[in-house]
């Protein structure tokens, strides 16, 4: 069965092109590593999150994962906009993603992400650093097919 992925890119600065985001193609080229079909990432501002969290899970992906805007700035609002679509938390995701940052820095302490099921899509907030991604996507990595299966009810968890 394909599986498919979106990811959303919160970032007031690169919609605004003013860097170029590197955290997308990062999480992008994990997805197609671990055979999702993922288009490019789409890029907004913060303003707009709501927006762009809504119309991809629109398209009803397997997996949604975002980058950004989840920090304490006075725009950073991926995390609560995030919340309002989930229908289900997945609070142990954003734990262990806290811990393993942890490691490397105490800023991971501030990140406010959050992660569970809206509809039939798993949705996970990851911080807009590489590092953060990376520590993201070494949390899902073990246990995305697990519970990718858990949610469509096959194997073990068949209805």
């Amino acid at each position: 069965m394909s599986r498919t992925a979106a990811v959303l890119v919160v970032s007031t600065r690169a919609a605004a092109g003013v860097y170029a985001d590197e955290t997308g193609p990062l999480i992008v080229d994990w997805l197609h590593e671990h055979g999702f079909d993922a288009a490019d990432p789409i890029v907004t501002p913060d303003t707009r999150v709501d927006a762009a969290l809504r119309a991809a899970l629109a398209t009803a992906p397997d997996l949604l994962l975002t980058t950004g805007g989840t920090g304490v700035s006075p725009d950073d609002g991926t995390p609560e906009a995030t919340a309002a679509v989930l229908d289900r938390e997945l609070p142990g995701l954003m734990e262990e993603l806290r811990r393993r940052g942890l490691a490397a820095t105490p800023m991971a302490l501030l990140t406010r992400g959050v992660a569970g099921i809206a509809g039939r899509t798993v949705v996970m907030n990851l911080p807009g650093s590489r590092g953060g991604v990376r520590d993201g996507l070494a949390v899902l990595d073990p246990i995305l097919d697990h519970l990718l299966a858990q949610l469509r009810g096959e194997g073990d968890h068949a209805r």
